[in-house]
């Protein structure tokens, strides 16, 4: 029996939802259902959801997405807050973020917030007042619970319904720290984030930890605190720099990341040093360039992109079905690995002092 169809849309209008099921003889509903890849769409056979899909393209029909906002009261939309947009450590999240959302048919507004609590604060109300479904944010501090749903990446978040994605800080610096005890290390030099990079705090209580089981020592004169909202190598190089003119007596770095790690390996480079037969040095995130430095850098790798598309799905998941209980509201951890290159080694056997002409240069 051939399939009745009314006569074809005018080209002049704009072909509407109910244009559309008339043409194929069908319900308003059976197509939305198609198009929307509803759940339901499992019981429409595959027959008409290939007729409902054809008919879309070859008439060329788009949403009305004000009146599915009207209907729904979602705008497929989230906002994003971040410390800061440089290369590293929010690219990796990032391009997981924005993979699941390309999948899943969302858009994002981004915002940084350079570390000020002055826009922490304010960013989320600016954000739900543009009508966003959801936010996540990524190593950013809430103080409040919000009326939409939420998920952290590294925020360390203890709200209700705010569900984290977290790093195994432990388990990130145990093998970090016992790779250079094995090697021979023992004078080794820490370094400590920003106060408000929310990962500082749990990883150096980590590195205390960890030191003791393995019976290394902390030496406070070698442990140094960043504080400036730094995101380029500077925020290891003058650092480390300022530590070498006050002594060389370390043989190992461990860095807050691997952008620090960076400006730290230049900074033992002009005073005249070298990495890794002087200094080892390790980082942190294993960001795009971290394996092609020179030497190329040692570090803990964080799965910044899973962690990033598991945010996204967790906070699609809690925007779609807000009373599903399979999704978790506290948090989902993830655990590190630790990448061996080559800007660890031996200590040396023979300290090298530096060399006074490219000290007097730099």
């Amino acid at each position: 029996m051939a399939t009745k169809r009314h006569a074809l849309p005018d080209p002049s209008k704009p072909v509407t939802l109910k244009v559309l099921a008339d043409y194929l003889d069908l319900s308003p509903a059976t197509v939305s259902i198609v198009l929307n890849n509803s759940p339901v769409a499992r019981s429409i056979s595959s027959k008409t959801q290939q007729r409902v899909l054809q008919a879309a393209k070859r008439f060329e029909y788009r949403p009305n997405l004000h009146a599915r906002m009207l209907r729904t009261r979602l705008t497929n939309t989230i906002g994003v807050l971040v410390p800061e947009l440089s290369e590293g450590y929010f690219t990796g999240v990032m391009l997981g973020v924005e993979e699941t959302l390309l999948q899943s048919g969302y858009l994002s507004f981004t915002v940084s917030h350079l570390g000020r609590p002055d826009l922490v604060d304010e960013y989320p109300d600016l954000l739900i007042n543009r009508a966003v479904d959801g936010l996540l944010l990524i190593n950013t501090a809430l103080h409040r619970r919000l009326p939409i749903p939420t998920v952290g990446v590294s925020s360390h978040v203890d709200i209700p319904q705010v569900t984290n994605v977290l790093l195994d800080h432990d388990n990130a610096m145990r093998p970090a720290l016992q790779h250079l005890h094995d090697l021979g290390h023992r004078r080794i030099a820490l370094m400590k984030g920003q106060p408000f990079s929310l990962d500082s705090t749990p990883r150096w209580e980590s590195i205390h930890t960890i030191a003791q089981e393995i019976g290394m020592t902390i030496h406070p004169e070698l442990c140094l605190y960043l504080e400036k909202q730094e995101w380029s190598p500077e925020l290891g190089y003058a650092p480390v720099r300022e530590l070498l003119r006050r002594t060389h007596d370390f043989t190992a770095l461990v860095c807050f990341n691997d952008t620090s790690a960076i400006g730290a390996m230049r900074a033992i480079e002009d005073e005249g040093l070298s990495c890794p037969h002087d200094i080892s040095v390790i980082g942190f995130d294993d960001i795009l360039i971290a394996q092609y430095t020179r030497p190329r850098l040692t570090t803990v790798r964080q799965p910044l992109h899973k962690m990033g598309m598991t945010a996204a799905e967790l906070l699609i998941k809690r925007i779609q079905n807000p009373g599903d209980a399979a999704v978790p509201s506290a948090a989902v951890w993830f655990s590190p690995e630790l990448i061996v290159r080559e800007s660890t080694a031996a200590p040396p056997a023979h300290p090298k002092a530096p060399s006074k002409e490219r000290t007097r240069r730099a």
